[in-house]
């Protein structure tokens, strides 16, 4: 079945918005525009941020494809198409004017349940020559799952994947629907970063290294390890509690955003509980602390783990939400598309209030922070800048959509 793209509607609640802003700021136009970029830029975070006069530019969100189910990753190939996975374990091409494609077929089966199911999807930085691609999703066995990753080819004619093969199983299944993690961040050497969820139930995991739960591995694109990875050393000893050596940070909670900036660091962003989501950039054997230090709580109240922030021994959050954002990828912006003053700039999505957060980073800190397509009312799931030099997102819905953020 062939869907079209159909236009982007502007609520009758933002109409209603616009209309009441027009009405008070006649006259007075060049203040009122003043004050509400200042009351847009104020971040509700715990991390130190300043506000600047007004933002460099606004977007306008134009919906490429619907109708796609809980779509959670997107990938760009050539002549404007792109891939992009559903959650209920399905991979569809979208053609440059917003068709939606059958199906491709050969993809494992993945178990969609909960949080889990297909996930992040990357093609190869040589995809060109090797149609090579790269997706993460859950992985059944009896009634336990984990995060497994694969590698396959798109075929000549994109139907259907070829050579499919699992690189990496996280280790070991477990009975649970949650924090299956699963972004994965091709690194400037050629290896791969694949983050993994705590599994909820299992957090105390994050903090040993004989298991995957909470982790960050790094591989080579055939699955083997890389042989400087942090703990091979330890790993060849033979001790049979030594550390896996595919493990490159340890003490995650559930890192469902991960890129690299432009000086190739990877950047990665991980779900608190409640309050405490943070932004990280893992480094090789480094500890971030879950859940022994945290800034969040449980669910129902009271201290997690020790009940403090920071720990020595313990990597502390760059920049850190309480309340928390769920927040859920994340995209450098690197093209000049929305102005100077936007490239460079970080893109976060929003589950928890359906918005993308754009912050804005001076010396490696968070400098400022503000809310974008607040009145888009969607989860947003993905965000990516495509080779256009453009924001792309997709909504974490039923009906999902595809939307590319225009300039204005």
């Amino acid at each position: 079945m062939i869907r079209a793209a159909v236009p982007f509607v502007v609520s009758s609640r933002a109409q209603d918005r616009l209309s009441a802003l027009t009405s008070v700021c006649l006259g007075v136009l060049v203040l009122c525009s003043a004050g509400t970029a200042l009351a847009q830029s104020k971040p509700k975070s715990s991390a130190p941020a300043t506000a600047v006069a007004a933002p460099a530019m606004t977007v306008k969100p134009q919906v490429v494809a619907t109708d796609l189910s809980h779509p959670w990753a997107l990938a760009f190939l050539d002549g404007g198409r792109m891939l992009v996975t559903e959650r209920i374990g399905q991979l569809r091409l979208i053609e440059a004017d917003g068709k939606v494609g059958q199906p491709i077929t050969g993809l494992p089966k993945s178990d969609a349940n909960g949080q889990g199911g297909l996930l992040d999807l990357i093609v190869d930085s040589d995809f060109k020559t090797n149609r090579r691609l790269y997706f993460c999703y859950a992985e059944s066995e009896g009634l336990r799952n984990s995060t497994a990753m694969a590698s396959a080819r798109l075929s000549d004619d994109a139907s259907q994947l070829e050579q499919v093969k699992v690189l990496f199983s996280q280790y070991p299944k477990y009975r649970s629907n949650a924090h299956f993690g699963c972004r994965i961040v091709e690194n400037s050497d050629g290896t791969l970063f694949l983050t993994l969820g705590d599994r909820l139930s299992r957090m105390q995991d994050a903090q040993t290294l004989d298991n995957h739960h909470g982790k960050v591995v790094r591989l080579n694109k055939d699955g083997s390890v890389p042989a400087d990875n942090p703990f091979v050393a330890k790993a060849k000893a033979g001790d049979k509690n030594a550390p896996l050596p595919e493990i490159w940070s340890y003490g995650h909670r559930n890192i469902q955003g991960a890129t690299l900036s432009p000086d190739g660091r990877l950047w990665t962003h991980e779900h608190g509980a409640k309050g405490g989501d943070e932004i990280n950039l893992p480094e090789a054997g480094k500890n971030y602390g879950w859940p022994v230090v945290t800034h969040g709580e449980n669910y129902g109240g009271g201290k997690i783990g020790s009940g403090k922030a920071t720990q020595a021994g313990m990597e502390p959050p760059l920049y850190n939400w309480s309340p928390s954002i769920a927040p859920s990828s994340m995209a450098f912006l690197q093209s000049e598309r929305y102005g100077k003053a936007w490239q460079g700039n970080l893109f976060v999505g929003s589950l928890k209030f359906g918005q993308l957060r754009r912050l804005v980073l001076k010396d490696g800190k968070v400098v400022q922070e503000e809310k974008l397509l607040e009145d888009l009312e969607q989860r947003i799931r993905d965000v990516r800048e495509g080779p256009d030099g453009l924001l792309y997102i997709l909504t974490d819905q039923v009906n999902g959509q595809l939307i590319r953020l225009l300039p204005q």
